[in-house]
């Protein structure tokens, strides 16, 4: 019989550019393991990033208070060990070190910003713990709002993984996808996606294309009205091309503030989803795929695993 005293709980901070992702796992003896929270809080860490690259102050204001929020639910679940990361907004930011020391004195949370191999590796693990039994050639990616990740394998192999500067935040800022935009300017917009996402020219369309991340998961809710975020509706959803054209096409003819009544789409992503539903729709077009799975798994579930243990 299981007892209270075999069970044990971790927790992990992903803390990313637009938002922080929160879980916290139970592991029972025989390594099952339970979740008993995840989600996300969007702080913006790299709003007004800038050419020169620096988190304001205002930015580190909204990112403690969301961390010390998660440091005191751990404490409240009788978590016993915490993990977290950081992601490309810690790693690119010209003030990246001041401000992890910065979180670690307000809160005692020390982040280790990883790169963005370790990233994209970590993230197709806590991927694949999704996925079943499978095969074929696989590409799994995660698009967040400083970078976006990429990991080739098949089945359990990981043959080669990169990180590359395509984010959503930037695009939004350059372009001012905040807003209701021309088919012309945004033609521009996925016109600078495309080039910067060239290192997927001419690679092989993978038997089947995995994306994560904030964006595509709120595409997905946004495609089933979830009113309330599901992660097991959201889970395993197949999305094709038609879908994120129909939904590029809702958010380019709103502001920010219309797309707030858009049943499905979570708070605080209204600036940020056409940007990052036209980076998607353009990695999809590059690895010549007409549908993609979605996975509400993703680098936080990778770093339980390595941290912690299956």
């Amino acid at each position: 019989m299981v007892t209270e005293n075999d069970i044990q709980s971790f927790a992990v901070i992903d803390a990313g550019t637009n938002s922080i992702k929160f879980h916290i796992g139970e592991r029972a003896p025989g390594g099952i393991w339970r979740t008993v929270v995840d989600r996300a809080e969007v702080t913006r860490m790299g709003e007004g990033f800038g050419q020169e690259r620096v988190i304001t102050p205002a930015a580190l204001e909204r990112v403690v208070v969301a961390i010390q929020g998660m440091v005191d639910e751990a404490k409240q679940h009788g978590v016993q060990a915490m993990a977290a990361v950081g992601t490309a907004g810690l790693r690119i930011a010209s003030n990246g070190p001041d401000v992890v020391a910065a979180i670690a004195a307000r809160t005692g949370v020390s982040i280790e910003v990883i790169s963005g191999e370790d990233e994209g590796r970590l993230a197709y693990l806590g991927a694949r713990s999704g996925l079943g039994a499978f095969a074929g050639s696989l590409v799994v990616f995660d698009t967040g709002g400083g970078s976006s990740q990429f990991t080739f394998g098949s089945g359990s192999r990981v043959d080669e993984r990169f990180s590359v500067e395509v984010g959503a935040v930037k695009y939004t800022e350059r372009f001012h996808l905040d807003q209701p935009v021309s088919p012309e300017s945004l033609r521009d917009a996925v016109a600078a996606i495309a080039a910067d996402l060239a290192r997927l020219d001419g690679r092989p369309s993978p038997d089947q294309l995995v994306a994560m991340g904030g964006v595509v998961t709120n595409i997905t809710a946004v495609r089933h009205r979830l009113a309330t975020y599901d992660p097991t509706v959201v889970q395993g959803t197949v999305l094709d091309r038609t879908e994120i054209d129909r939904q590029i096409e809702l958010y380019r003819t709103q502001d920010a503030a219309s797309r707030r009544s858009i049943v499905g789409l979570q708070a605080k992503r209204e600036e940020v989803i056409l940007a990052g539903a036209c980076i998607v729709r353009t990695i999809m077009e590059k690895l010549g795929k007409q549908t993609l799975t979605v996975s509400d798994r993703g680098l936080r579930h990778g770093v339980l695993a390595e941290r912690f243990g299956t």
